[in-house]
């Protein structure tokens, strides 16, 4: 993840780390995150990126944004458990693999894949069909 200097020429500019770029789709920018699809039909799962250069943890975000993260993070379960009625959403920022920070919100049924372990490398990533990936996008826009 490569910094760009802003407009200004005075701070670095918010960039999308590739790896996240690469396997999910842009929803909405909300007030603090970028909220993105991840490009996995196995389950429906959310991102939340901070749009703040060199963060890679919550506690290194302003006050004020870890409160708007807690708030866009609430407000993203709240309408994919009512999108999809999941049996649990499961909420993970872990940074191990890619350093920039982001939050996961993941919709969970009993009986899914792997049930009742976590996601995280599990099996192979099933990438959406194209009509169904924009139907998906669309219709979290609409939840939220």
């Amino acid at each position: 993840m490569s910094e760009h200097i802003s407009p200004q020429g005075s701070a670095p500019a918010f960039e999308l780390d590739s790896r996240l770029e690469t396997e999910s789709v842009l929803v909405a920018n909300l007030g603090l995150c970028q909220l993105r699809l991840r490009n996995d039909a196995r389950w429906p799962w959310l991102l939340l990126i901070p749009m703040r250069p060199g963060i890679e943890e919550p506690h290194d975000l302003t006050p004020l944004d870890q409160a708007l993260l807690s708030f866009e993070t609430n407000l993203v379960s709240k309408a994919l458990k009512d999108m999809t009625g999941c049996t649990k959403i499961n909420v993970g920022a872990l940074g191990n693999i890619v350093r920039q920070l982001h939050v996961h919100v993941i919709a969970r049924n009993e009986g899914d894949l792997c049930w009742p372990g976590p996601v995280w490398g599990f099996g192979e990533r099933v990438p959406y069909q194209p009509d169904e990936l924009a139907r998906l996008v669309a219709e979290i826009r609409n939840h939220l």
